[in-house]
């Protein structure tokens, strides 16, 4: 499978910075402080990030802990999309995705309304997090993607950053209460790449190289 070439052209950025959810702004300077003095948080590869929205950034998804680290690692908002059991773990989730500008996406069937969700959520500048394996991974491994990633990539035309994230599984591996262990964080960001449908013969194909092809820059950035 050829891979499209790394983006090098800048994105044309929005007249002014994305604001932060106030919900957002008033976790992230302590959570990710708190990350850093417990867990050690290293960021690589930032210089590989536009200066601003719109892009994707798609992730390997091993809990919860995934969202709060990348929240932390990326300058700008992110709007995350997450699946219905994560919007609706507790009472309070609701209020704090709804909080931090959250996408609720399902699964289990076409979601044609979070899709256009996400689509405004570019179309304003911001800047858009997915998980590409859907559901927690229960091994520590990667696991294949779901094929909305390239659905996404593909329709906006954005730059995909890939990262990849380690340390959270060991934190939370058989622990219970979801209290993570002291482990250290480390998200590394790889190039940005830009796809379109005209470089595959049918759409059906576009969206599932696109998503291996976002899979496998996401398992480079974890060896």
């Amino acid at each position: 499978m050829s891979r499209p070439t790394a983006a090098t052209a800048k994105l044309s950025p929005a007249s002014a910075p994305v604001a932060f959810p106030r919900l957002y702004e008033t976790l992230r300077g302590p959570v990710r402080a708190a990350l850093q003095r417990f867990f050690g948080l290293g960021v690589e590869g930032l210089e590989h990030l536009p200066d601003r929205g719109p892009y994707l950034v798609a992730a390997n998804h091993h809990n919860y802990l995934d969202g709060v680290v990348l929240g932390c690692a990326v300058p700008p908002p992110i709007a995350f999309l997450v699946m219905p059991r994560v919007w609706r773990a507790t009472p309070l989730h609701p209020f704090l995705h709804r909080g931090i500008g959250s996408i609720l996406v399902d699964l289990d069937r076409p979601d044609p309304g979070a899709l256009r969700r996400a689509l405004d959520a570019l179309a304003a500048g911001r800047v858009v997090g997915i998980f590409p394996e859907g559901p927690f991974s229960v091994s520590g491994r990667l696991g294949r993607g779901l094929p909305g990633v390239g659905l996404l990539a593909l329709h906006s035309g954005v730059a995909v950053v890939p990262a990849g994230i380690r340390g959270t599984y060991e934190a939370l591996a058989g622990r219970r209460f979801y209290v993570p262990r002291r482990r250290p964080f480390t998200v590394r960001f790889g190039a940005p790449r830009r796809f379109t449908t005209a470089a595959y013969p049918s759409p059906r194909v576009a969206r599932r190289e696109v998503t291996e092809c976002i899979m496998a820059d996401i398992a480079d950035l974890l060896v």
